[in-house]
């Protein structure tokens, strides 16, 4: 790893991360909303991780024209977890955000998110965003733009089951990040949903932006529609690390209770959906699978109240959805509900809001 020009000892309000792969087409677009931040005392870091084609001397060209804003790392290609903690490791930010590099955000992403966090003196806070077709620029859906009240993740740990697991649309104290769990082979995939579920025992208060500031693109070259067995198995293995670090921190029985029910979420909806846009999959061996790992590993996933249907009704939304997809799954129907879930996205357009 090696940077351009070593960054000063400087305190910054907010560091951006932003991983960079193979998106020279993208990324002018990206680094052009950053650096038009409304809020003063930022830092970029740009993580090139081996891209092939044309990202670092982008990125070299916007370092030039912004030294004081633009911190550029050059690596070899370690994947995203890695570049992710090179860049965390040297950020001088107060908080910590991140941006993926074929995404963009709204001017005031980063004043936003910053002022709310310090006025609800928040360790997270999340803003709402917009889908985005890249090939029209049509906005496909505006989502969690509805007002959210803050919360005490001592008290409500369940609460944290309505967040989505992209680390993209969020601010997060740097203290907490600088000091997460680390994993000596991070997962191949779900790496964003990990990093969540190892900072959130750190985190105590979370607070919401009800404005979409993130344009999140939607590419039809970045779905992946298959994936391998050493990636459903790496997936496993670094779920069971999540939970003994959460057994080693004992932590609350509410918290490892939100633990168990964010695994069937993660795990037991989203990985199947993955597995299942493989038209060579064995689905009913898949599943067999998970829920046998899901019991093994996450035994209160099937008792726990966190989805339930009295939740579903007193917070709607995510919880309305994660508790149709658990009568879904305990009903062996999810072959059939992620077919027709399938049609809807790739023949209708039509996707379930988060």
């Amino acid at each position: 790893m090696h940077q351009g020009k070593e960054p000063s000892s400087e305190k910054k309000l907010v560091s951006v991360i932003v991983p960079c792969y193979k998106v020279e087409q993208y990324l002018p677009r990206c680094l052009d909303s950053l650096v038009a931040q409304t809020l003063e005392n930022i830092e970029i870091i740009c993580i090139n991780d081996g891209s092939p084609d044309r990202c670092i001397d982008i990125l070299r060209a916007y370092e030039e024209k912004n030294p004081s804003k633009m911190v550029v790392i050059d690596k070899q290609n370690e994947g995203v977890w890695r570049g992710r903690q090179d860049a965390i490791a040297i950020a001088r930010g107060e908080y910590i955000g991140f941006v993926d590099s074929d995404d963009y955000v709204a001017p005031t992403f980063c004043e936003s998110l910053y002022k709310a966090a310090k006025s609800n003196n928040s360790d997270l806070t999340v803003c709402g965003f917009y889908r985005v077709d890249v090939e029209s620029g049509e906005i496909l859906t505006e989502e969690m733009t509805e007002h959210r009240e803050s919360f005490s993740v001592k008290e409500h740990p369940e609460l944290l089951l309505q967040l989505n697991g992209a680390p993209w649309n969020k601010l997060f104290k740097a203290s907490l990040l600088k000091s997460m769990y680390d994993f000596e082979n991070p997962p191949k995939i779900f790496d964003d949903m990990m990093m969540h579920l190892l900072v959130y025992p750190d985190v105590a208060h979370v607070s919401f932006v009800p404005e979409a500031l993130v344009y999140y693109l939607i590419r039809s070259d970045s779905i992946m529609t298959t994936i391998d067995e050493s990636k459903i198995a790496s997936t496993y293995e670094a779920m069971k690390k999540v939970r003994e670090h959460y057994q080693d921190r004992r932590v609350s029985t509410k918290l490892m209770s939100f633990l168990d029910s964010a695994a069937f979420l993660h795990l037991g909806i989203s990985l199947m959906f993955r597995i299942s846009c493989d038209k060579n999959a064995n689905m009913k061996d898949a599943l067999r699978q998970n829920k046998l790992f899901l019991d093994k590993n996450f035994p209160r996933w099937n008792t726990s109240k966190d989805i339930s249907f009295s939740n579903a009704v007193r917070y709607g939304g995510p919880f309305r959805n994660m508790y149709f997809g658990k009568l879904i799954y305990k009903m062996h129907l999810m072959p059939i509900a992620l077919t027709c879930y399938r049609f809807m996205i790739n023949k209708l357009g039509i996707d379930i809001k988060w």
